[in-house]
Order: C-alpha cells, then sequence, then structure tokens
C-alpha cells in the first residue's frame, strides 16, 4: 500500500474518531507560550466545526494588538490576508471561512503560524486533511509553527510522511503545549 493510501484511510478513520470523542475547547493555553507573546504578526487559521477552535486565540492576539494574517485558498497555495476579526470581510468557500482583501506580500514579517492538524507525532509531523496546503505554505514560512490538535490527538506513534512534509515546532491541546526537537 502506498503512502498516500495509508494517509487517507488514516484520515477517514481519525476523522470518525474526532466526531465522536469531540468536546469543544478553547486554545488559550498558547497564549502563554514565550513565543506568542513575542510575536507582532501571527499566521493563524479560521476554524470551521470540529477543527480545534481558533475563535478565542483570534481575538486574543488581536487585542494584544498582533498583526493577524488568515489563509485563503488560491489554486494550489495559500494567499495570507490581514483580518481584524470583522465577520463581515469572510466569504463562505465550500465549509470554509476566507478573508476578503488582498493578500499580504511581506510573509517574511510572520513570527508564529498557527496549523490546523487531525493528529501529529512524536516529532512534529502532522496529519491534515489531505489538501497539502499547509505543507506547501509552512515550506515557505517563516516563524515557529505550532499545530493545534484536540486531546488525545497527539500520537506516540510515527505518523506516515511523505518528503513534502513539514514538521511544526509544537503542539497545542487544549490543556499542554508540547515542544519537539526538530
Amino acid at each position: 500500500m502506498n503512502q498516500n493510501t495509508v494517509k487517507k484511510e488514516l484520515r477517514e478513520r481519525l476523522r470518525r474518531e474526532r466526531r465522536q470523542k469531540f468536546i469543544e475547547s478553547n486554545f488559550n493555553i498558547i497564549l502563554k507560550s514565550p513565543e506568542i507573546i513575542a510575536a507582532t504578526t501571527i499566521a493563524s487559521y479560521i476554524s470551521y466545526d470540529i477543527e480545534p477552535s481558533t475563535v478565542e486565540i483570534n481575538k486574543a492576539f488581536l487585542k494584544a494588538g498582533k498583526r493577524l494574517l488568515v489563509p485563503r485558498v488560491h489554486g494550489e497555495v495559500l494567499e495570507w490576508i490581514e483580518w481584524d476579526g470583522d465577520e463581515k470581510q469572510l466569504k463562505v468557500t465550500k465549509k470554509l471561512f476566507e478573508p476578503i482583501g488582498k493578500p499580504a506580500t511581506d510573509l517574511d514579517s510572520i513570527d508564529v503560524v498557527v496549523v490546523p492538524a487531525l493528529h501529529i507525532d512524536q516529532q512534529g509531523y502532522r496529519l491534515g486533511q489531505g489538501g497539502g496546503y499547509y505543507d506547501r505554505a509552512l515550506a515557505n514560512l517563516p516563524g515557529w509553527k505550532i499545530g493545534l490538535v484536540h486531546a488525545g490527538e497527539l500520537s506516540s506513534l510515527s505518523l506516515p510522511r511523505e518528503v513534502h512534509d513539514i514538521p511544526v515546532d509544537a503542539a497545542a491541546t487544549p490543556s499542554i503545549v508540547v515542544r519537539f526537537k526538530i
């Protein structure tokens, strides 16, 4: 069985498990991380459905005076748009909330990238939704990369990976932040 098939089957199982175990939580624990405190520009995402919620942390970033960039799908890549928290500046594309506006051109100013994941292993490799958007983005974004997962979604087993998969520097559940030696 090839890696794509293994990952696809694993994603389907993890999505089912997440749906069965889902408990709405916040990820405010990351707000105490030195990397977040020191950051001036943060790339995050707008969560939907049973993804790890970014509602409270995105509000906290803005309240703390951080510049917040959120993604919009553009072909095969993510564009990063500055967002001020105004929900009227979002459009719904399929099930995603995407910002309206011009893409940021100064991506080298990003200090922190907050990333969604289905599971993250002990080496910092994440299993996402399967589109490859975040792996392509992470390869070109600077800054500390932290993946958000629900409780029980940090894996002691190595996840299947391919050459294009990019590890994160840390993972957060609602109760802990784990840093990886990369």
